[in-house]
């Protein structure tokens, strides 16, 4: 039986810290857009106490978590850890995101503060306000052994970087995340410094999604189109137009009756 608390359960706090992997989960506002499902492993997840957890956002081809939580009024993310040894346990943790980008001050003080250990390929810290935190059973979550964290993303970055330090001015990151992570599936804008540099060296971002339902572009319900700002447009006119009428009705009246 599922229960939800106000923050993270103090006797959950291990357990959650113990875990191998887990998933993040964000999705844009628009109803037309794109649910993202990430698995993330590795020692890149801290607990600030029971209302605030971060993680270490590593470099990939995609970027559909930080366009979420940078979108305009959204920064909905959800965490979820399933126990694949021992007792059956799911645990998930509900909340508001906020980006710190690698290289801009807010990343460089939270590392500091915290001491926490980046690598080439750190991209960002995800750091989450949580407003709810549930558990339930996880009754039909089979048994997996674990055996090691794979090391080919931290190599491949780590060698990237020492081709750049080389001379290699083609490997630099920041063009990486302006080919790769500029931009959403949806097309939400991503990473800050990966659009900055798109524009200062003429990068064009990869094409994410094809075939005839692609989207062409982003269509938040929640903002005003075209057609909306043309229909609020006649409606005032219509609206100003009646005001006069009856404004001039009340003058003709008032003469008569002098």
């Amino acid at each position: 039986m599922g229960q939800f608390y106000e923050a993270i359960p103090e006797v959950a706090i291990p357990w959650i810290l113990d875990q191998k992997m887990f998933w993040v989960s964000t999705a844009p506002l628009s109803a037309s857009g794109h649910i993202n499902v990430s698995p993330k492993g590795g020692d890149y997840f801290g607990i600030l106490d029971s209302k605030t957890f971060w993680y270490m956002d590593l470099t990939g081809s995609g970027n559909e978590t930080i366009s979420h939580l940078y979108e305009p009024g959204n920064g909905r993310i959800t965490v979820m850890f399933c126990a694949f040894a021992g007792p059956p346990r799911i645990v998930r943790l509900f909340g508001h995101g906020t980006v710190l980008e690698s290289g801009t001050a807010a990343f460089d003080q939270f590392v500091k503060k915290h001491d926490v250990k980046t690598i080439p390929g750190s991209r960002s810290i995800i750091l989450v306000d949580v407003h709810q935190a549930a558990g339930s059973c996880g009754f039909s979550v089979p048994f997996y052994e674990f055996k090691d964290f794979r090391t080919t993303l931290n190599d491949h970055f780590r060698k990237r970087v020492e081709r750049f330090e080389q001379g290699m001015s083609e490997e630099n990151m920041e063009r990486y995340w302006a080919y790769k992570n500029a931009w959403s599936m949806d097309g939400l804008p991503g990473l800050q410094v990966a659009l900055k540099t798109a524009k200062e060296e003429h990068v064009a971002p990869i094409q994410k999604m094809v075939g005839p339902l692609a989207p062409k572009a982003y269509l938040n319900e929640r903002r005003f189109s075209v057609k909306h700002l043309v229909m609020v447009a006649i409606s005032t006119a219509f609206l100003t137009l009646c005001l006069l009428f009856t404004g001039l009705a009340a003058m003709d009246h008032a003469l008569l009756k002098v």
